[in-house]
């Protein structure tokens, strides 16, 4: 089920990643049949891991772009453009779903 609000979609992890957090980073492993795939491992900094550690299937991304707004006093059209490309390439990689 597509979850859409007037905000935006509204995103959740893929149950096919491993993450790991290593400081302020996060270190996303796919797995497929319980094997993880080295080969496609993906590392977010820090404003990337402050995006995947809000995208919990509740919020939606209008609601992440205000958070990231407020978290690092960024301009909102930045912001917007930031959790536009991260939510398009995790989406690619079918790190996330809507």
């Amino acid at each position: 089920m597509n979850k859409l609000t007037t905000n935006g979609p509204v995103y959740s992890h893929s149950p096919n990643i491993v993450t790991r957090k290593t400081g302020s980073e996060y270190v996303l492993i796919p797995v497929a049949n319980n094997i993880a795939d080295m080969n496609s491992v993906y590392t977010l900094n820090e404003s990337g891991a402050f995006i995947w550690e809000l995208i919990d299937g509740k919020r939606s991304t209008g609601e992440i772009v205000d958070a990231l707004v407020e978290e690092y006093n960024v301009d909102r059209g930045v912001a917007e453009s930031d959790v536009n490309s991260f939510m398009s390439d995790m989406s690619k990689y079918l790190i996330i779903n809507i």
